[in-house]
């Protein structure tokens, strides 16, 4: 994780675009980034398995992680730390039956 952090930071201070980072605007790209994700399904039921453009798809997951680990990084909140205490949260929430 720390090396997508220092990429994703030389990228953004390359191009002078942390003064473009505030927490509504990145919440506004994670949307906007999740409905271009949307686009590749829309009208269409695939499996995994049928899913076309895996790579065009792969490059908007991406696009959402990047933001979302921007995010985190500018709360100064860790995002395994959060990710592992909200697995752990949905474990009580939803109980193996």
């Amino acid at each position: 994780m720390n090396r997508l952090m220092e990429e994703i930071l030389k990228f953004v201070e390359e191009r002078d675009w942390k003064k473009y980072h505030n927490p509504k605007d990145l919440a506004i790209s994670i949307a906007i980034e999740s409905a271009e994700l949307l686009e590749h399904f829309q009208w269409k039921m695939p499996n995994f398995d049928e899913i076309k453009g895996k790579e065009e798809i792969a490059e908007e997951i991406a696009d959402i992680m990047i933001y979302c680990l921007l995010f985190f990084y500018y709360m100064g909140v860790k995002p395994e730390e959060t990710i592992i205490k909200k697995i752990n949260k949905n474990r009580e929430k939803y109980p193996i039956s």
